[in-house]
């Protein structure tokens, strides 16, 4: 007999990552598990048709360092459900007793977390979705669609479930269990919340396989390379990794035999994952957006661009994640390799949205813990200097591309620095303190300019 996952989200990420350890699986003859997915929102309804027309497959290509490319037919995406099934279809398939594990990769800003890290129940899209909820419909967000797929799992009897969150968000599985329980509490389902606590686990997890999204001249390299002409390629760099909190309700796919890390505590990795990577990859974007940059690996091969990104990791942040099981050093080598690399043709835009948001996730832990041991902040106050300068072009249409975020459509505040810096909801308990602010502002002068 064979389980299913139901995965929502089914953008590149999910299948230059998950589904590649599932199809491992089932090349080396375990098919005990099997996969559905779906999306959330219909901004990738063109891709799950061309999914579909090709019962699920695609074909990933995978790129080194040194520009080896590779291709590979994915097959272990066995159900596409269609945009016009709707969350119904979801959550009817979410209420089998088959499905022992929904997985998620809905992208940070699809949990709707406010800067306390709990949920916005003020927004409008989950305040809709709390009265479909009341009314014992799907709604359109993830929540809205999980409480209509664990009610029904209850009333129906089904089964524990895990709640696996593949996204690259701290704490990813606590924060959803947390989200979740105060979703179906101001709905009104304490019933539902109750089940929730009683019959699933929320693992944390921690991903990383660096995946832009596809260029248009994908498609023909993959039909030259394979002879397939495939709608839906993905392509992602060789590198690939993921740690999961060994944590399932009801058993799970053996990943660790494929090469995931199945471990008793995901944070080491998760904290040199967002300090080492995603903290550095935003610096690079940024100072590659000043610089007139327009993609990563070229940033990366500008002595000013690197030499800053170096300098933040390991003189502010690697100090401060010791002791660790991962080998800090090698890692962060590692990742500046990988940043490097041309034939992955990431984008400075595709890794500067959401900016703010990633200094509140990625660079104030660092600031938080340098503060509290009373040591220097000046190689990280660069970080947030860089963010002022990139946002002040973007106010005056003097990036080398569109940038939309509430932040540069907001008029310039006189004093910038002071601004962003007393701002509890990016940097918390470290907001407004004075070596911060002072930090900061010697930072500026050295902000790289083109």
């Amino acid at each position: 007999m064979s389980h299913r996952i139901l995965h929502l989200g089914l953008g590149a990420f999910h299948r230059a990552h998950q589904a590649v350890y599932l199809q491992r699986l089932h090349d080396a003859g375990d098919r005990g598990w099997r996969l559905a997915a779906g999306n959330l929102r219909r901004d990738g309804d063109a891709v799950l048709a061309a999914l579909i027309a090709q019962r699920g497959a695609y074909t990933l290509e995978t790129v080194s360092p040194e520009g080896r490319r590779q291709y590979r037919r994915i097959a272990s995406i066995e159900h596409v459900v269609p945009a016009e099934g709707g969350a119904e279809a979801l959550v009817a398939l979410g209420a089998d007793p088959a499905t022992r594990i929904v997985s998620l990769t809905i992208t940070e800003s699809g949990y709707g977390l406010d800067a306390r890290g709990e949920l916005d129940l003020g927004a409008a899209d989950i305040a809709a979705d709390l009265q479909a909820t009341r009314e014992h419909r799907p709604g359109s967000t993830v929540y809205g669609v999980l409480a209509a797929l664990l009610r029904e799992r209850r009333v129906r009897q089904a089964g524990p479930l895990t709640l696996l969150s593949c996204d690259n968000l701290r704490h990813n599985g606590a924060r959803l269990r947390a989200a979740l329980g105060r979703y179906l509490q101001a709905a009104g389902d304490g019933a539902s919340c109750d089940w929730m606590h009683a019959h699933t686990t929320c693992p944390n997890t921690m991903v990383d396989r660096i995946t832009p999204r596809p260029m248009a001249d994908l498609r023909e390299r993959v039909r030259t390379a394979t002879g397939l002409d495939d709608a839906a390629p993905v392509s992602a760099e060789e590198h690939l990794q993921w740690v999961v909190e060994d944590r399932f309700a009801t058993g799970r796919p053996a990943w660790e035999a494929v090469g995931a890390e199945l471990v008793d505590d995901v944070e080491p990795y998760e904290e040199a994952k967002i300090r080492l990577l995603n903290a550095t990859h935003s610096a690079v974007a940024w100072a590659g957006a000043l610089r007139g940059h327009a993609w990563i690996h070229e940033a990366m091969a500008d002595p000013q661009v690197r030499r800053l990104a170096q300098d933040y990791a390991s003189t502010d942040a690697i100090p401060v994640l010791r002791p660790s099981p991962v080998d800090l050093d090698a890692y962060l080598a590692q990742v500046l390799r990988r940043f490097g690399n041309p034939a992955i043709a990431d984008t400075v835009q595709r890794v500067a949205g959401d900016s703010r948001a990633k200094l509140t996730m990625f660079v104030a832990p660092t600031v938080r813990d340098r503060l509290t041991r009373g040591e220097p902040v000046d190689a990280v106050a660069m970080l947030p200097a860089l963010y002022l300068a990139f946002l002040e072009r973007a106010r005056r249409g003097a990036l080398p591309f569109r940038y939309d975020e509430p932040d540069a459509q907001a008029p310039a505040a006189a004093d910038a620095v002071a601004v962003l810096c007393h701002d509890a909801g990016v940097w918390g308990e470290a907001a407004g303190d004075p070596r911060w602010v002072t930090a900061v502002r010697r930072a500026q002068p050295r902000v790289p300019r083109a």
